[in-house]
């Protein structure tokens, strides 16, 4: 009882000086650019603590439900790269996620039950008929708020090791196009750049995403019925 009193306390810390702050004005495209050479500078300087620094800010941000996660996964392309950046940021969302729903199970449970309680039906029933499927699943539709999943799921009996490694598999698709998304952000210089093909294609990418994904998972489904 005395660590759970602690580890409330310490997160209440965090998220008020987080907002005390006002740290998330930091996480907005227009501060990202307009602070990103400085950045790189200290980046090409100083690579190791940098990427450290940027993985356990994904991690705190995700793993407390803070606002910024989807600009910081556009930054980690337009900071680090295509290839870094993704390996950056599926790592530490899984390890967020996994964070969150150690919280909702242990921390926050009879806060996430009157919160959600009315999707916890249908969630259980579907890990009960598709088991971890149903998580991959959720995990590929980008409709379905990523906060929401983590809390949610931590109200189940879904064993935190396998929540992880299927958020791993599951989200890598999504981090993929918006790190790619960020990394043709990253090179726009002027007005210009907005009507470079790489970024259109980006774009278009980002926004069909969930068609196919919606299609994907809906032929899989029917298959496993056959």
């Amino acid at each position: 009882m005395k660590n759970k009193i602690l580890l409330l306390v310490l997160i209440g810390v965090v998220v008020a000086l987080f907002f005390y702050f006002d740290l998330d004005r930091i996480f907005t495209l227009e501060y990202l650019k307009s602070s990103r050479q400085d950045f790189q500078l200290f980046y090409a300087e100083n690579p190791a603590p940098t990427v450290l620094g940027f993985f356990v800010l994904y991690v705190i941000v995700v793993g407390l439900s803070l606002p910024g996660a989807t600009v910081l996964g556009l930054a980690a392309g337009a900071l680090f790269g295509f290839w870094a950046g993704v390996v950056i940021i599926s790592f530490a969302s899984s390890l967020g996620a996994l964070i969150a729903c150690f919280f909702s199970r242990y921390l926050f449970r009879e806060y996430v039950q009157r919160k959600f309680g009315d999707r916890l039906e249908r969630v259980n029933r579907g890990i009960a008929e598709e088991g971890a499927f149903y998580l991959f699943c959720m995990r590929l539709i980008p409709a379905i708020p990523f906060v929401v999943i983590n809390l949610v799921m931590g109200l189940t009996s879904m064993r935190l090791r396998t929540f992880y490694w299927v958020s791993q598999v599951g989200m890598l698709p999504g981090t993929m196009v918006y790190v790619n998304a960020g990394k043709e952000l990253g090179k726009i210089d002027s007005l210009s750049g907005i009507v470079q093909p790489g970024l259109i294609a980006a774009f278009v990418l980002l926004g069909i995403f969930p068609l196919v994904v919606r299609k994907a998972v809906s032929f899989v489904k029917a298959r496993r019925n056959v």
